[in-house]
């Protein structure tokens, strides 16, 4: 069969435009708490003005700003709390009430004149400053009006999403499907990890580093046993495994003699969006769908079976595609800059993802490579955090801002 090698950004673009047809299953709902990581599937709105009342944003004393003119002393009259509501007359000219941050502004006052500004005595205060109205109160419904949505569907629903829909009275959330993927890894090589492989064997770690990334991204792995590198075995287990959302499928997608991943895709009618892609490490990198029925697709990625190969693709194409299926809208993969700490030789017509570590800082971040004996280097993988992207044909010099791969 004829190969259609692309660049990383072909084949970034041609995963990213079949991952935007896609639709996630219908959603469900879940308690607040199992919400973590999931996919929002319907928004979260304000059940009433955010904040509900002027608030403070100090410890304090709520006052009338024209009064701080002459930093002269105010009659204390009251104080209010966090929880309660100040059911005194609205504050007069010249008086000041003791506040806490968080509590409602009482009504005549317009600023809050933090403590640390004041003089106090018994029975008043004496400010140290001028301050202008609105000065340390966060007014009502400034954050948000009633009904207003908060948090649209498509969120990746993290801790922050959690505490605002808690606030807004959700005590369970509508979230799609995890998306069920099916693992299949090959090779006459691999042999479970609980068993003693022999001196020629090695375990089949694959499964499991796949299987931890497609949690990670929101899905449910399912492992399926190593398939023999046979062609009829190949096809075996891909048709067993047509009852998930996604197939990913590790190692035999190269050009050796008993490669037949691809063949075997082949003769269960697979179409290939790409069958390479100028990266390295990971080059012989396969997309496609399987057709299941006149209306139903079922996409799959053929990885390489090195581990490296197998982390580094995955990350940038199996796992947006992962989140479409989820519903996110924010697909990846996720990048950062850093400031490089070692130059880099020019490589012509691949874009490299090297194995490296990023280290962040209140002055910035830096990235420095990891030492490494090739896609085989699991070693090495454990020690990075990211991978350094080298652009085709680019060399890059000790001091460069780059780009890197986020795991």
């Amino acid at each position: 069969m004829s190969k259609s090698i692309f660049s990383y950004a072909a084949a970034a673009r041609s995963v990213r435009e079949y991952a935007a047809s896609l639709r996630p299953a219908r959603p469900e709902s879940v308690p607040l708490l199992d919400s973590l990581d999931r996919t929002l599937a319907a928004p979260i709105v304000a059940d009433r003005d955010q904040p509900p009342f002027a608030r403070s944003t100090r410890d304090g004393f709520a006052v009338r700003s024209e009064d701080l003119d002459l930093l002269a002393p105010l009659t204390l009259v009251g104080r209010v709390r966090a929880g309660e509501a100040w059911s005194g007359p609205p504050l007069a000219s010249g008086q000041a009430i003791e506040i806490m941050t968080g509590a409602p502004v009482p009504t005549g006052a317009d600023c809050v004149l933090m403590v640390e500004n004041v003089v106090t005595g018994a029975s008043n205060i004496i400010p140290t400053r001028t301050l202008a109205p609105g000065d340390n109160i966060v007014p009502a419904a400034a954050e948000a009006r009633a009904a207003a949505t908060l948090i649209p569907p498509g969120t990746h629903i993290g801790p922050q999403h959690i505490a605002l829909a808690a606030a807004c009275g959700y005590a369970t959330l509508s979230v799609f499907p995890r998306p069920r993927v099916a693992i299949l890894s090959t090779g006459d090589e691999l042999v479970p990890i609980h068993s003693q492989p022999l001196p020629f064997q090695i375990r089949n770690s694959n499964s499991y580093s796949l299987a931890a990334q497609i949690t990670r991204y929101g899905g449910v792995p399912i492992l399926r046993p190593a398939v023999p590198d046979s062609l009829d075995a190949s096809e075996a287990a891909i048709r067993a495994a047509l009852d998930c959302d996604l197939l990913i499928l590790s190692g035999g997608v190269s050009m050796g003699k008993y490669d037949f991943v691809e063949q075997a895709l082949a003769n269960l009618n697979a179409k290939f969006s790409f069958t390479g892609a100028r990266i390295q490490p990971g080059r012989p990198v396969v997309f496609g769908q399987l057709p299941l029925s006149i209306s139903r697709q079922l996409p799959f990625f053929g990885l390489p079976g090195n581990p490296v190969s197998t982390l580094v693709t995955f990350t940038l194409f199996a796992a947006p595609l992962l989140a479409a299926l989820a519903g996110e809208t924010s697909l990846g993969p996720h990048f950062a800059l850093a400031r490089l700490q070692q130059p880099v030789d020019a490589k012509p017509n691949l874009t490299r993802f090297l194995p490296a570590h990023l280290e962040s800082s209140i002055g910035g971040a830096t990235i420095q490579l990891t030492p490494w004996q090739g896609s085989g280097d699991q070693s090495a993988a454990a020690k990075t955090n990211c991978f350094l992207v080298v652009p085709e044909g680019a060399a890059l010099a000790a001091g460069d801002i780059v780009t890197a791969l986020q795991l």
